[in-house]
């Protein structure tokens, strides 16, 4: 019984609708807009200088452990910026800088990061279709047959090896900050060589 209740909640929650604040509905204005779009992006790649430090000037991370933001949804990243900002994610140092952003820096950060190519990394060639198989089962209901994820889950696809590895054994593990119930039930099978195996899968695709 704990197992159907489980899954109906994974099953629930994959497809329920994220609630929209007003950030939201001004990001789906803009990208509507292409000429306010361009202005958006433009001025957005002005206002993250900030991120630059430890996200890279395009969203591509100096830091194998720092996620990459480039080719990411923008309305995730929207998310992420107020969960950040409302203290629902903990980071003292990304708090205290996402406080300071007004709504409409907000939206410009994240329509620039979106607009960026994504990058990829070198993988061990021999886990790949371990890590594509695995993935297939556990993974592509939320975030998609691409990785490329939605407006609710992040793009997986060119991420950091070293930062997805952690991540994704902090889900498992319940040792992260982030608690999120359907990660703990879709890792909770993984071994630590599956867990390679899937990162090796991720960080090569385009």
């Amino acid at each position: 019984m704990r197992l159907l209740l489980a899954a109906a909640g994974f099953l629930f929650a994959c497809f329920s609708v994220l609630a929209q604040p007003a950030t939201q509905e001004r990001l789906k204005i803009v990208q509507g807009d292409p000429v306010a779009l361009k202005a958006a992006v433009e001025a957005g790649r002005k206002a993250s200088f900030f991120c630059a430090n430890c996200h890279g000037e395009t969203g591509v991370s100096k830091s194998q452990e720092i996620p990459n933001l480039a080719g990411q949804n923008a309305a995730y990243l929207l998310e992420q910026i107020r969960k950040f900002g409302s203290g629902e994610r903990k980071d003292p140092f990304m708090q205290g800088l996402i406080k300071v952003l007004k709504d409409d820096e907000r939206v410009q950060i994240a329509l620039f990061f979106a607009s960026q190519a994504s990058a990829r990394s070198k993988a061990d060639a021999g886990l790949v279709a371990r890590g594509k198989e695995l993935f297939g089962k556990l993974c592509t209901r939320c975030h998609g047959d691409d990785a490329h994820g939605n407006e609710q889950y992040p793009r997986l696809a060119g991420q950091n090896l070293v930062y997805l590895q952690s991540s994704i054994t902090r889900y498992r593990d319940g040792t992260g900050v982030r608690n999120n119930q359907l990660m703990s039930i879709a890792t909770a099978p993984l071994k630590n060589d599956d867990i390679v195996a899937i990162v090796n899968y991720l960080t090569q695709l385009p």
